[in-house]
Formats: C-alpha cells, structure tokens, sequence
C-alpha cells in the first residue's frame, strides 16, 4: 500500500476507519492523549499562522512589482 492509497484509507472512510484510529490512538498514547491532542492543536494554529505570513509576504512582494511597474510607466510617459 502506498501513502497516497493510506491517506486515501483514512480520509474517504467510512466511520469505522475513524473508529478504528481512535482506538489505535488511544492504546499509543492513552493517559497523555489530551496533552497529545492539545500540542497538535498548537501545532496546527502555528502552522496556519506560517502560511499566513507567507501570503502576506507575497502580496506585499506582488503590490511592490505592481508599484514600480506603475512608475516606470509614468517615467516613460513624461
């Protein structure tokens, strides 16, 4: 099985997949499952703040081309 068919396996299934991870996550990690969940749940806000960040890198690069273009074009008008 590939991870491709795996991610298809957990994603697609049915609620006896979800059944059958929460088991399986609950025998790995049992009494430190909430302490588990909760350091993934931080993970993910700092991981959606990242690509945030990364967006608001490349709009403000995109705005900055548009304005020198802008000025260039004026320059070439005058």
């Amino acid at each position: 099985m590939t991870y491709g068919g795996l991610c298809a396996f957990i994603v697609g299934g049915s609620p006896v997949v979800y059944i059958m991870v929460a088991i399986v996550a609950f025998l790995l990690f049992g009494n430190r499952l909430p302490s588990v969940m909760r350091s993934l749940g931080r993970s993910v806000v700092e991981f959606k703040k990242g690509v945030a960040g990364i967006e608001d890198d490349i709009d403000e690069a995109v705005r900055s081309a548009d304005r020198e273009v802008k000025a260039k074009k004026e320059t070439s008008d005058v």
